[in-house]
């Protein structure tokens, strides 16, 4: 899957980056999230790179025979109608495994939001996991991976570092993307 990956990525101009080694748990912040188109050039960076991580997903998208294929993939749906923690869920699947990465685009949709959601940063927090800042830049046509954060439970700071990562990259929909300010 590693070779055709590398091919459709290469024939459609992309390039996939990537500085840092993989740490053996992480949430995987992607952003900015504008486009459906997203979701499968992340998923060509993913195969580009050798790597595997999870993502969450509305549960709407695990219908039969999507679903089955999300899961192959990685998906764990999330029914958001439920008062359950996520974040408790996520924690404890990390506690539970050696090597384990989940994705999630903070924004938590498409449409263009003033605040993010700020669960994957929480996940992280209570499981103790580095947020690798993934990004998918559709000026220069590349996907990467180039920062890792270590979360210090001091969430303002640590999001005005996020947020800085973000601010020069450019998304398929930039009047989508609300660039966050860094107080």
């Amino acid at each position: 899957m590693k070779k055709i990956s590398e091919f459709i990525f290469k024939t459609f101009g992309w390039k996939a980056i990537l500085t840092l080694d993989e740490p053996p748990k992480s949430v995987i912040c992607i952003a900015p999230h504008t486009s459906n188109w997203d979701f499968p050039i992340g998923e060509l960076f993913y195969f580009v790179a050798g790597r595997h991580s999870h993502f969450l997903m509305k549960k709407a998208w695990f219908f039969f025979p999507m679903g089955n294929l999300l899961r192959s993939l990685g998906g764990v749906p999330v029914d958001r109608s439920k008062r359950t923690s996520v974040t408790d869920q996520m924690a404890a699947e990390f506690a539970k495994r050696d090597y384990f990465h989940v994705a999630i685009t903070p924004e938590g949709t498409r449409s263009p939001v003033k605040k993010w959601k700020m669960g994957f940063y929480h996940i992280a927090v209570k499981a103790g996991v580095p947020i690798q800042l993934a990004y998918i830049d559709y000026a220069k046509k590349e996907m990467g991976i180039t920062k890792i954060i270590y979360p210090s439970g001091n969430e303002a700071e640590d999001m005005a570092k996020i947020y800085d990562f973000y601010k020069d990259v450019q998304p398929r929909y930039p009047e989508k993307f609300y660039k966050m300010k860094v107080k």
